[in-house]
């Protein structure tokens, strides 16, 4: 258990679901709703769970990948070397420690007790990039992404005059033949400045802050708008370098791009930690007089040849740090609190503020998560409360100042505060809010019906793993529902073919198509069908395995789930007995699917709304035969893993195959893998499942598992 008394494994699992979507907003949306200070909170404390309890890293945990994912509209670039995230510093001791095990990672190669040299450079508050030159010339340039995949934004890129198009020769030598150079973009406060005045005038929407001006003007589908945004360059590293011996030094590195015609920003080499911590607090105190924003300075060992013995931890290299500064804190008081309802469901209280100015900005709201979050920090409606503005983007109300409140049964106390409650029904749609046991988050039960779901919900419906409706977009989605066209799924199948040509980039042929696409989903199977409707916790695996225990969907919604909980447990608890006498145990009814999931399922069921939206799809001719009986079960108890491309069938084709013979498929190789099949062109899962020991196959090798020897 952990020490809020909530089981640990919960506890990582609700810690990797909200990176996951800070993440997202961050790196993909450009719209982050939490501080970076809260995002490193909650990284330390899944960082120091999964250190404490190792069984519960998960290859897909935020602590084994940088985050993040390429967003639609630009063609996807893959980082031969990846683009790693730094680990963070927040004070002296975290410092202390960094040199502290660099130098134990070192040992004997260390001289004495003399002090490491370090680079010690600016971190940027920007958008990272990678940029390829071949033989000199700009042929690629594609942001970080994921860390592994990133987006291809060649075309703008070129427009940001910071950014030679061609390097320079060095002493009559021609640059190398390939270098790919790693560096930030972002914007001058003065040209930022200078835009928000061309935007006021011109009676249109000023921009944030300069950091996600510089993702935003950077990500523009139209290279025109690029070049109207004042974007600036860092290079800070290397990625590539083919044609020329890498220099030996991270300082000589940057003396070296710099001459070859790249802009590189101010740095300093130190001694020791003492060095690193006077060349923080210099920077602490010029940073407001520098000409763009910072929120902290990187550290990185010099000598290069060093950096591959120190080694790497799943995302970042251990030869370098980023400190961060210490986030900006005010008073002001908080006016009320409001409840968000996200795309996803869920209910965010967001607190309204005396509008307060800090960190560079005007501050009239903030998020404050959840309930247990407004209860943790005891605050009420008419508090004086501290806001942090962390990392210079997203307010965080920190705490409030309870000594100033005035006896709580005084009359002015009762005329000014009150305790803030979670509503019991949805703001938008009415429908009953639930919370689930386990989690911190209420959210919206009416996941098919809630306009505020209702773009997630139908691009879900409609993806290919679920109903397939091929060439349903989020474009076309958005257009479809702003403009009223759509509210539900059922909505989708009366849809006529001069309501979809009239819609922007949309012909009589595209409209035919989607037609065809919508009508041709009709038919499916009753597994897709339920993972289709996007329930809390039910994926496909869930969904096949209700599908194969239901007859039709009438039993599954009229299905006694408490009764059902009940004669799992009697069930649970006679085979412990059974299996401690070794005799023969008793089918468990729906076993894998626990308590967590029969919860979701009640309250989708039980949603007047969600029943609806299932009778009209129904009433549109949505069906499905029932599932074809299982095979021979020969792979019966076996784990597998896919991964590649197949000779004759495709990666879902042979998922079923497996789980028609008993098997089951996850996503992800570790050590209770049975197997892995392996087609072409199979990338990460192949070189963990050889160091693993796991047994390859491929595609014959499958089939012979099963007595298939087509």
């Amino acid at each position: 258990m952990g020490i809020s008394g909530q089981p640990v494994a919960e506890q990582a699992s609700e810690l990797r679901e909200l990176l996951r979507r800070y993440n997202h907003e961050y790196y993909v949306l450009d719209a982050p709703t939490v501080p970076d200070a809260e995002y490193d909170r909650l990284f330390l404390q899944l960082q120091d769970l999964e250190a404490n309890h190792p069984s519960l890293v998960t290859p897909d945990s935020p602590t084994q990948r940088v985050g993040g994912t390429a967003a639609e509209g630009f063609s996807e670039v893959r980082h031969v070397r990846p683009m790693l995230s730094l680990s963070n510093a927040f004070d002296d001791d975290d410092v202390m420690a960094f040199d502290r095990r660099v130098r134990e990672s070192l040992g004997s190669v260390l001289d004495g007790t003399e002090p490491i040299e370090y680079s010690a450079e600016l971190k940027y508050d920007g958008l990272a990039i990678s940029l390829r030159y071949e033989d000199g010339l700009l042929v690629q340039a594609a942001t970080r992404g994921d860390g592994s995949t990133g987006e291809d934004v060649t075309a703008n890129v070129r427009t940001i005059r910071a950014i030679p198009l061609r390097l320079r020769n060095i002493a009559g030598r021609l640059p190398p033949a390939l270098i790919e150079v790693r560096g930030e973009v972002l914007m001058f406060r003065e040209d930022f400045a200078r835009m928000n005045e061309r935007q006021r005038a011109a009676g249109e929407r000023e921009f944030v802050n300069p950091r996600n001006a510089a993702a935003g003007a950077l990500r523009q589908l139209d290279p025109t708008i690029t070049a109207t945004r004042p974007l600036r360059f860092f290079a800070y590293g290397l990625g590539r370098l083919e044609g020329e011996n890498e220099p030996a030094r991270h300082s000589e590195l940057l003396d070296w791009l710099m001459r070859l015609g790249l802009p590189v920003g101010q740095r300093a080499l130190v001694n020791g930690p003492q060095g690193l911590l006077e060349f923080y607090r210099q920077t602490l105190a010029l940073r407001p007089t520098l000409a763009f924003e910072i929120d902290g300075v990187v550290y990185k060992v010099d000598r290069r040849d060093w950096h591959p013995r120190i080694g790497y931890v799943a995302r970042a290299p251990r030869y370098a740090l980023a400190h961060k500064f210490p986030a900006e804190e005010a008073l002001t008081e908080l006016l009320d609190i409001e409840v968000q309802v996200g795309r996803t469901g869920a209910l965010t209280p967001v607190a309204r503020l005396r509008p307060v100015f800090v960190g560079g900005t005007t501050v009239s709201n903030a998020t404050l998560h959840n309930e247990d979050e407004i209860e943790r920090k005891s605050l009420l409606i008419g508090d004086t409360v501290v806001v942090r503005r962390a990392g210079d983007v997203i307010p965080e109300v920190l705490r409030a100042l309870v000594e100033r409140r005035p006896p709580e049964g005084s009359e002015e106390f009762s005329s000014r505060y009150r305790r803030f409650e979670m509503p019991a029904h949805c703001p938008v749609c009415g429908s009953v809010a639930v919370r689930e046991q386990g989690e911190a988050v209420w959210r919206c039960a009416a996941g098919l019906y809630c306009s505020a779901q209702r773009k997630q919900a139908l691009l879900h419906f409609a993806q290919r793993r679920a109903m397939d409706i091929e060439g349903l977009g989020e474009k076309l989605v958005d257009q479809l529902v702003d403009a009223g066209l759509v509210s539900t799924p059922a909505d989708l199948y009366r849809l006529e073919l001069a309501t979809i040509a009239s819609l922007d980039r949309m012909g009589e042929k595209s409209a035919a198509n989607l037609l065809a696409g919508i009508d041709a989903s009709r038919k499916t199977s009753f597994a897709r069908f339920l993972y289709a409707l996007g329930i809390r916790h039910v994926g496909e695996e869930v969904a096949r395995q209700l599908a194969q225990a239901y007859p039709d969907l009438d039993s599954l919604i009229a299905e006694d789930w408490a009764g059902l909980l009940e004669s799992k447990a009697v069930v649970q608890k006679e085979n412990a007995r059974r299996r401690a006498r070794g005799e023969a145990l008793e089918p468990v009814p729906l076993e894998g699917i626990g308590s967590e999931i029969v919860d979701s399922l009640r309250s989708f069921f039980s949603e007047a709304h969600n029943l609806e939206v299932i009778r009209e799809l129904r009433e549109a001719g949505v069906a499905w035969e029932k599932p074809a009986e299982a095979g021979s079960q020969a792979l019966a108890g076996l784990n597998f893993v896919l991964t590649g491309t197949l000779e004759t069938m495709t990666r879902e084709q042979a998922a079923e195959l497996i789980r028609n013979h008993g098997g089951t498929v996850v996503g992800s190789v570790s050590k209770k893998t049975s197997y892995l099949i392996a087609g072409e062109a199979a990338g990460s899962k192949l070189d963990k499942a050889r160091d693993l020991g796991i047994t390859i196959l491929d595609e014959q090798g499958l089939l012979a598992l099963i007595g298939d020897r087509r």
